[in-house]
């Protein structure tokens, strides 16, 4: 494996001043996946400036979250448990590899989209899964993207409270 990852850019949701993230087109009920996405919209910017990302960018992008958009899923399993029928949205919003391809394709990435639930401590994962795509080839960067709910004043996970960080990553070797 590389020697070392370098971070070319990181951003957080929430920083100073945040409120929601703004909405996507095409995802509903849940901030699970505009956080997503203003978090990566956030780093990419401070690494690329404007969309697009340079000519030629193998990007991947890494999304790792213990247990994904737990809002939705509620949602989804309330509405079957009460005999509706949940909107075709929810099963395109409920593959996580949606958003990830959404920020993808707005940014010009073309490099592998993964999805992970840590098994331990998720920055160390997913900074090990981007070391591998890197050393492997699939990409010259990577866009880690990491989303766990917050918790709250008592320790407690809030689920009603998540947080995210985006981090580009480069190999020793990246400009």
């Amino acid at each position: 494996m590389t020697a070392t990852l370098r971070v070319l850019a990181e951003a957080t949701w929430p920083e100073p001043g945040d409120g929601a993230p703004p909405p996507v087109p095409g995802f509903v009920h849940s901030d699970f996946s505009p956080l997503v996405a203003a978090v990566a919209e956030r780093c990419l910017t401070r690494a690329y400036g404007q969309r697009p990302a340079p000519d030629g960018a193998r990007t991947a992008v890494v999304l790792v979250s213990a247990d994904g958009d737990r809002a939705s899923a509620a949602h989804v399993r309330a509405t079957v448990a009460d005999g509706g029928r949940p909107g075709p949205l929810f099963f395109f919003q409920s593959v996580p590899n949606s958003v990830l391809g959404h920020v993808a394709a707005r940014w010009g990435l073309g490099g592998p989209v993964v999805c992970l639930a840590p098994t331990g401590d998720p920055r160390r994962d997913g900074f090990a899964e981007a070391d591998l795509l890197l050393y492997d080839g699939d990409a010259d960067t990577a866009l880690l993207v990491l989303i766990a709910h917050a918790p709250d004043d008592g320790g407690a996970e809030d689920p009603d409270r998540v947080r995210a960080v985006a981090v580009l990553l480069g190999g020793g070797d990246t400009p």
